[in-house]
């Protein structure tokens, strides 16, 4: 009994509950060991039971999972929290491991995927449902292909561009409607990043990327 994987579900419909129970009861070495209607009832199953695995729905009435994720995992330390939503785009996956999850289940999931996931996470990995993950490892060469080819944020060009054309920190501030302190950090952040040392190289910049073309 000390290898059953115990499994609490947290999840606002009860047919939901109810059939992930079956799937789960069905599996070998898993049992479902508690029902949640609500994060904040999850969380309170959670300290009482200290299940394994908790299987988490994202969109409910009051609190959502993801927000009920830091202080489920602070009421049972030992617990991982498996992720059950409809939402496949993958900035909700990475939101979900950011808020502490271990993995990431789509509820279209067939029910072998969902026992696999619940494996997986017990056995210290982390899952994303395979389409998904392909997604998401796409989405994050993108952001980091667009950070490389240009590492300033949109209002540090716009300070770049107002920069190159001769502008002082003051005339940005007032043109912008920020501090001088923000313009001139803005100012040192694009140094820094660009590794430029003058203003003359910060003009050769700005015209290589047409910003003074605008």
């Amino acid at each position: 009994m000390s290898d059953t994987i115990r499994v609490l579900v947290v999840d606002d419909h009860a047919v939901v509950r109810s059939g992930l129970r079956l799937v789960l009861d069905a599996a070998e070495g898993v049992e479902t060991v508690g029902e949640a209607g609500s994060a904040e009832d999850g969380i309170r199953a959670a300290r009482e039971l200290k299940p394994d695995i908790v299987l988490m729905d994202v969109v409910m009435p009051g609190m959502n999972g993801l927000e009920a994720t830091p202080p489920l995992l602070l009421a049972s330390p030992d617990s991982k929290v498996l992720v059950l939503s409809m939402q496949d785009d993958p900035r909700y996956v990475r939101e979900a491991f950011a808020a502490g999850a271990s993995g990431y289940v789509l509820k279209e999931a067939a029910d072998a995927d969902v026992v696999e996931a619940v494996r997986e996470v017990a056995s210290g990995g982390r899952y994303v449902h395979p389409a998904l993950g392909a997604r998401l490892a796409t989405a994050e060469m993108e952001a980091t292909a667009r950070a490389e080819a240009d590492p300033l944020s949109e209002r540090e060009r716009e300070v770049l561009r107002l920069l190159a054309l001769g502008h002082t920190n003051q005339e940005i501030a007032k043109m912008l409607f920020i501090s001088v302190r923000t313009a001139e950090t803005h100012r040192a952040h694009i140094m820094q990043k660009l590794r430029l040392a003058t203003r003359a190289d910060l003009v050769r910049y700005a015209l290589s990327q047409g910003l003074l073309e605008e």
